[in-house]
């Protein structure tokens, strides 16, 4: 009993000093964090993913009073994929993995935010998979064809077309046109009573550091050229944050090697449709449609609250490989492909008779979408660097992702780690061969303590 009244006492010691350490590594945290005085933080890229970033550290109440944040942006904001993609969205079509929280705190963030931001583009819609028909064109009754689907069945639909079935009834899946959402928020957080955010044109040269006393470089400054100006620009920065959609990946000469971002850029042709002649609106139901030999097309068709139509999935993509993307291909200039334009715009009719006697189409265009090895995107801290972050690479889904994201990147900026995404599967050193910087030993960028 003496010995089990020995061990209670030793336990219950040990309990409290855990927890007195506990409390002050707490308390010198909160310390360090209130005493910090204010930041100059920037944003490299304006697309969707940068400025979710800028907007939700510029919203956090751990934003130090008197901070600057600027995003760079080498073109204009919402200049890529961000001005051309699709902007849809469902909560549950995850696999289950590490992204998964990304789709459900995203979605349900999008949800919350448009109204606030006055976003009119977004809204919830159902959505079909539809089987491509026969080679008869004309117009067809689809609609009694498929009664159990009426109330989300589109009128447009109404050319060849096989078997159709649901995909969503409009809970759980959404869109929005993300150039509005991007230029939505930059209007929300420049008004007068917010901290506001600057958007600078000009392309990054290079991030400037200096020697940390813990062997870490410290972030102080960024490098750019504005225009045809071979000037270099310097921007003051305590933390920096590389958002930049596929040429994230130029991060790495940035950091002179510390970190490796293998990316892939898939070019694709996307193309636009005005409203049909004589309608004002067009019907909300969005749709996935299977593989077509005869134009080598998989449409998805996402039809907008302006009457427009969006159609990707249009076949044809380039890949961009890692040491183009370095060399900032179809950064400022990414065209359409004719012939994937005349394919889309082919099958598309075929479905649609309605498009194919009043359609006309309003835009093409290309933009690229950011592919690591494993499909998840980089968040993170870059190893060896105090102040130097990445957020990058989110695949087909980065519209999708980009308010759980910006929010997942400024907790980890502002607070020192990521409350709302568990950011561990994203870490962007993961395909980094050697580690560089710091204190302790690491292995593929990861620390891991003094003895391994």
């Amino acid at each position: 009993n003496k010995k089990t009244m020995t061990m209670m006492s030793l336990v219950r010691t040990l309990t409290l000093l855990a927890a007195s350490s506990s409390a002050f590594q707490t308390t010198r945290s909160v310390i360090k964090m209130s005493a910090s005085g204010p930041k100059n933080i920037v944003v490299i890229g304006g697309g969707v993913q940068g400025t979710s970033v800028a907007f939700h550290i510029a919203e956090s109440t751990s934003l130090p009073a008197g901070s600057t944040i600027t995003i760079l942006e080498a073109n204009k904001i919402a200049s890529a994929a961000s001005g051309k993609g699709g902007g849809f969205m469902a909560r549950q079509w995850g696999d289950g993995g590490p992204t998964q929280t990304l789709h459900e705190l995203a979605f349900d963030m999008y949800e919350e935010l448009c109204p606030k931001l006055g976003v009119e583009s977004y809204r919830k819609l159902p959505v079909l998979s539809v089987s491509p028909g026969g080679n008869k064109k004309g117009k067809q009754d689809n609609k009694s064809k498929n009664k159990q689907l009426s109330d989300i069945f589109p009128t447009w639909l109404d050319g060849s077309i096989g078997r159709v079935s649901p995909l969503g009834f409009g809970d759980d899946t959404a869109q929005v046109t993300p150039k509005e959402f991007v230029e939505k928020m930059l209007e929300y957080v420049n008004q007068p009573d917010k901290p506001g955010v600057k958007v600078v044109i000009g392309k990054c040269t290079g991030i400037e550091c200096t020697d940390g006393d813990d062997g870490d470089k410290v972030v102080t400054a960024v490098t750019y050229q504005d225009g045809d100006e071979e000037e270099e620009k310097v921007l003051n920065a305590d933390d920096v944050i590389v958002s930049a959609g596929p040429w994230t990946c130029q991060a790495e000469k940035w950091f002179e090697g510390a970190i490796q971002l293998p990316m892939e850029g898939v070019k694709s042709t996307s193309i636009v449709w005005k409203p049909p002649t004589g309608d004002d609106t067009v019907d909300a139901t969005a749709l996935f449609c299977g593989e077509d030999n005869r134009f080598g097309t998989h449409l998805e068709v996402y039809p907008r609250p302006d009457g427009t139509v969006y159609i990707c999935g249009i076949g044809g993509s380039d890949y961009i490989t890692t040491s183009e993307l370095q060399d900032s291909a179809f950064l400022f200039d990414c065209p359409p492909k004719d012939d994937r334009v005349e394919a889309a715009a082919s099958a598309f009719q075929m479905m649609s008779d309605t498009y194919s006697t009043r359609g006309e189409l309003a835009k093409t265009q290309a933009c690229m979408r950011p592919c690591p090895p494993d499909a998840k995107p980089y968040m993170g801290r870059v190893p060896g660097y105090t102040g130097a972050y990445i957020n990058g690479g989110h695949n087909c889904w980065g519209i999708a992702w980009a308010p759980a994201s910006g929010k997942a990147i400024a907790e980890l900026v502002l607070e020192g780690e990521s409350r709302s995404v568990d950011l561990r599967p994203f870490n962007p050193a993961r395909y980094t061969s050697q580690g560089r910087g710091g204190r302790g030993r690491k292995k593929k960028g990861l620390s891991v303590g003094e003895q391994w």
